[in-house]
């Protein structure tokens, strides 16, 4: 019995698979299932004639016309007067008639009562009548008859089908005549209605017509050839215009039997090509679709086997009709409830079969079905079509359902291995699709099922086998199949299996297995993603795994990504993306980068898992960064084609990378190269005029909309900084507004020349950035020059440049940038060559030319202090690493009393050389510039509230050097609330940073902030009154015993018309 995977339900016997076992071929099955459906009255199946036939048959060819004529008038009033009688007993003044008649012919005259010996009597008469109008009147009388009764109608169709033999002729007009007249007049009554009854008379005559024609295929045997066609056209005919009802799907059903036998006996059907085959078995179909989802009958055995029997002849089915004809019978079949749901939940019925010989006989005929497909077209691309249909159902959520696909799977298979031969040239890629399915199912719940299915794969690799001749294979896949799945064979025998995969499917069925396990990774069942993740990490994990197959395992992957929740295959399939990287590094960076825009959420996940291996994330930033410089013409830059530019793709991922964790140190140590490569990327955009939007987007909302490619690159550079803890650098350029210059080609090497300056001054990656600068300089590209000279010509001012490289590389590779053709290289590098550092003797010269200008600077009312403070900023920056010596001290102090000055452009110069003097002082000097830092916060801190926007941007700046030099605590959450801080809250925090990092000075500060409260701007001085306010509010107690007689006067005459704290 059938194991539908319902539990403790019977199994059908399953053959060897290591053997060929004896078994009936499909047609010879057919004819044994066939002679084996159940008969009704007509005998559809078993040609048996009565015992008294030929004794009958001989008396009645002895009699004359006439007397034939009378018995049939006689068994004709006799019939028609018992109609509304049938099931009662009950004697007419023709009983006696009919008794004669039979006591004539030798007959018992009890058998009166038996209504079938009489039509099948009124059948022999009628074909042994010689009389053509006789025939006809007598067939007319029949057929005039009632057909509301089932008996009625199945004798008439033996009478009908009896005289048919010698009388084909006038039996077809009739019933021609009937089909016209009597059947459209039942066919008109609407089923809602009250028939009459002479209504109810006719109401069934398309039954009678079916069962006529199918006893009319069964009579005339030799003869039917040639009207196969005609039968099979007035069924389809009877059946789609009569009333849709059960009387009328079994009378169909019975003729369709009839037909069909009728044909398999005749040995000259294969000869002939048949018209009507399709129709016919569209029929059967609408009849399997609407029979319940519960057993009670054989209808599905007998639709099933007649479609089996129809589709033998000729023509052979369409591909379209065959696929229809399966996903009906499939459906049908499978999706029966489970064996035990059958058991206790069909209707009870008197006289029902036994449910489980049902299912069996029912399993058996699509068993049948499947067999006969595959025998008419013995060939691997047929087995695979064959296998497509039942996909749906090796995937479904029932277990019962999986099951029983895969019992049939394994049935066909096995016939396939041992009955045929398949042609040897069909290599159908979506036979490692079927396979993938079923080895997805090793690890089902149910144990039939896994069992099947470990059978089913080793039987369909035998079959690849036979195609390349490869039988020594078949034993070494034998012992593969007896396993357990939770024994610790099995990870080695799953690895063997890949192996074998690997080995002995095509390339196109390899990846249709790949991608087969990838779709399956986000199933609703875990057993079987987990499963498919194991898989395809031995696959990738296997050397050799072929180039061409990258691309479509990436972008099944990149689909599947969002569907899979679990975080253990997550796991695997990171290791298989990293596996498959190592192998394939460059395919699967260029795979990665095509998939879709670096943005998207999913795409990270395939970064990521590259990044678990650090030599392969490195292997990745440098193909990155070697697609970055593949930079186009201007014409592939157009709208159109930047989706698509690889330079662009490679441009948005690192950008991401940079904020992805698992990247971080990869990042550092390719600092120096993404650092060159994306400002010589913004120079190249630049160059393209792609700037559009570059300045449409606040820093703390970029998120809002997709980023333009200029903007990208900015924001990149940027994040290399920010992510790698160089955050002072980019502060550095934030809060002197020097981003901005980045934006355009004019302003865009003094960007660079700011970020080279702050980056030496902080000892960001120095050594590594020069000498991937001196690289640059060394490149046949102008864009490369002018950026590495930058570099190299701001890096002159780190104190540790020539640790890293000697003065004569430095030499050289300056007086090379002499000879450049681009001017801006040229100039920069004779200022590289006239620096300081490369000419030491300038020092004292430069000193003291500064000293005289201090003597100036410290003149009372000096006409342009300004200008003076702009060439000494200059000098400044010339002496660099060098420094300014003792002079810093007395710039800074008198620096500090031009804070205050009324004119708007000092106190602007004034506080930004203030901030270059602590920065540039030197080391020898920081204790004193930390005094001058300290008694600088608090106006620095007022003149954040100044009324001139650039005086209160460069307050911002100089504020922070001076925490920065002084070490204060939070320094990068101070610069956070400086640049991008609003309202009382942000200042509410930088008065908490200042006054935390100062602890004990608060008498110092409130000192300070006095001496603004006469300030004539009401901004500084309202700024002074909620310092002073916040202090004294929060530490009072400390500041109680500094305040003097002096202090506590002018608190009290300040006027408070400023901001309340």
């Amino acid at each position: 019995m059938l194991d539908d995977g319902s539990g403790q339900s019977p199994q059908r016997p399953a053959p060897s698979v290591y053997g060929k076992t004896k078994r009936s071929l499909p047609r010879q099955e057919q004819e044994l299932e066939l002679n084996n459906l159940d008969s009704g009255l007509l005998g559809e199946c078993l040609n048996v004639l009565p015992s008294w036939e030929d004794m009958v048959v001989s008396k009645i060819k002895n009699m004359m016309i006439t007397e034939q004529s009378l018995a049939l008038d006689t068994i004709c009033h006799f019939l028609e007067e018992h109609n509304q009688l049938w099931e009662k007993q009950k004697e007419s003044h023709r009983d006696a008639s009919v008794k004669k008649l039979l006591e004539f012919l030798s007959l018992d005259p009890k058998e009166a009562a038996d209504k079938a010996i009489l039509f099948h009597l009124y059948g022999l008469i009628l074909r042994e009548c010689t009389s053509e109008e006789q025939v006809q009147c007598h067939l007319a009388s029949l057929l005039e008859l009632s057909h509301q009764h089932s008996s009625q109608r199945e004798g008439i169709a033996l009478a009908v089908g009896l005289a048919s033999t010698k009388h084909l002729q006038e039996v077809w007009a009739l019933l021609e005549h009937l089909g016209r007249t009597k059947f459209l007049r039942s066919a008109a009554v609407s089923p809602d209605s009250q028939p009459s009854d002479n209504h109810l008379r006719w109401k069934w005559v398309s039954s009678t017509s079916l069962l006529c024609y199918g006893q009319i295929a069964k009579h005339i045997k030799k003869d039917i050839l040639p009207w196969v066609d005609n039968i099979a056209s007035r069924m389809v005919y009877y059946y789609s215009c009569g009333p849709c009802d059960e009387i009328l799907k079994s009378s169909f059903l019975s003729a369709a039997i009839l037909l069909t036998r009728s044909l398999r006996d005749e040995h000259g059907a294969q000869r002939y090509k048949f018209t009507q085959i399709p129709e016919l078995v569209q029929c059967l179909l609408g009849i399997l679709q609407k029979e319940p989802n519960f057993l009670t009958t054989f209808s599905r055995q007998k639709v099933i086997l007649v479609i089996v029997g129809l589709s033998n002849l000729r023509p052979r089915l369409t591909p379209l009709l065959k696929s229809q004809v399966l996903k009906t019978c499939l459906h049908s079949v499978y999706k029966l409830p489970s064996t035990e749901a059958l058991k206790s939940g069909s209707p009870s019925l008197e006289r029902a079969p036994d449910i489980m010989v049902l299912y069996k006989k029912t399993i058996r005929a699509l068993d049948l079905l499947l067999q006969n497909f595959i025998a008419e077209n013995p060939s691997m691309d047929e087995v695979c079509f064959l296998l497509q249909h039942t996909e749906h159902w090796l995937n479904s959520d029932k277990s019962h359902e999986r099951c029983r696909a895969v019992q049939s799977i394994f049935l066909l298979l096995q016939y396939v291995v041992d009955s045929l031969k398949l042609a040897e040239e069909a290599v159908p890629s979506i036979l490692g699709h079927q396979i993938g399915l079923l080895t997805l199912l090793w690890r089902d719940k149910d144990e039939s099922t896994q069992q099947h299915s470990h059978h089913c794969v080793f039987l369909l690799m035998q079959l690849v086998f036979q195609q390349k001749g490869k039988l020594e294979e078949t034993s070494q896949w034998s012992k593969m199949t007896h396993f357990e799945i939770k024994s610790r064979e099995w990870e080695e025998k799953l690895y063997h299996m890949v192996k074998a995969f690997k080995k002995d499917l095509t390339v196109a069925q390899h990846t249709q297995l790949i991608l087969t396990l990838v779709h399956n990774l986000g199933s609703g069942n875990y057993l079987r993603g987990d499963l498919a993740a194991q898989l395809l990490l031995m696959m990738c994990e296997e050397p050799g795994f072929r180039k061409e197959q990258v691309a479509e395992l990436l972008q099944g992957l990149f689909q599947e990504l969002p569907n899979i929740h679990s975080r253990s295959i997550q796991q695997t399939i990171s290791k298989a993306t990293m596996a498959l990287g190592i192998q394939h590094t460059q395919e699967v960076v260029e795979v990665v980068l095509s998939l879709c825009h670096p943005s998207e959420r999913w795409i990270l996940l395939l970064w990521k898992a590259l990044a678990t291996n650090y030599h392969l994330s490195r292997d990745v930033i440098t193909l990155l960064y070697i697609k970055l410089k593949l930079r186009p013409p201007r014409k592939l830059l157009q709208s159109k084609y930047q989706a698509h530019l690889v330079s662009l793709m490679a441009l948005g991922t690192i950008y991401e990378l940079l904020y992805t964790p698992e990247y971080r140190n990869t990042v550092r140590w390719a600092f120096a190269g993404i650092l060159l490569g994306l400002l010589t990327e913004l120079y190249y955009l630049l160059e393209m005029g792609l700037v559009q939007g570059i300045f449409d987007y606040q820093e703390d909302n970029i998120a809002s909309k997709p980023l333009g490619p200029c903007r990208t690159c900015l924001e990149a550079l940027k994040g290399l900084f920010w992510t790698n803890q160089y955050w002072e650098v980019f502060a550095d350029l934030k809060l002197t507004q020097a981003w901005e210059l980045f934006g355009k080609m004019e302003t865009f090497t003094r960007g660079v020349t700011l970020l080279a300056r702050a980056m030496a001054h902080y000892n960001c990656e120095v050594k590594a950035v020069l000498g991937q600068a001196l690289i640059s300089l060394k490149s046949t590209e102008e864009r490369d020059n002018i950026v590495g000279i930058c570099i190299i010509t701001e890096f002159l001012n780190s104190p540790d440049v020539f640790q890293y490289v000697s003065r004569k590389v430095i030499d050289n590779s300056l007086s090379m940038g002499l000879s450049s053709r681009n001017r801006t290289v040229r100039a920069m590098s004779l200022q590289g060559l006239g620096s300081t550092l490369m000419h030491p003797n300038k020092v004292t010269l430069l000193r003291s030319k500064l000293m005289e200008l201090l003597d100036n600077f410290l003149q009372p009312e000096f006409k342009d202090p300004v200008g003076l403070m702009e060439i000494m900023g200059h000098l400044l920056h010339c002496l660099g690493v060098q420094g300014i010596g003792t002079l810093s001290f007395k710039i800074a102090q008198h620096l500090l009393s031009l804070f205050t000055d009324e004119r708007a452009k000092v106190r602007e110069c004034a506080i930004f050389l203030f901030g270059d003097v602590i920065h540039y002082g030197g080391k020898k000097f920081h204790q004193s510039l930390k005094i001058l830092a300290f008694q600088a916060t608090v106006p620095l801190l007022f003149h954040m509230a100044d009324p001139c926007p650039e005086v209160a941007m460069k307050a911002k700046f100089t504020f922070l050097r001076c925490a920065i030099l002084l070490k204060w605590e939070f320094r990068k959450e101070l610069f956070g609330k400086l640049a991008w801080g609003q309202g009382l809250g942000a200042a509410n925090d930088i008065f908490v940073y200042m006054i935390e990092s100062n602890f004990g000075n608060y008498q110092q500060f409130l000192s300070q902030a006095l001496m603004y409260l006469d300030s004539p701007h009401k901004a500084l001085k309202g700024a002074a009154m909620r310092f002073i306010g916040a202090l004294l509010q929060d530490y009072f107690s400390d500041l109680c015993f500094y305040l003097t007689k002096d202090d506590v006067i002018i608190l009290k005459n300040c006027e408070f018309g400023g901001p309340q704290p």
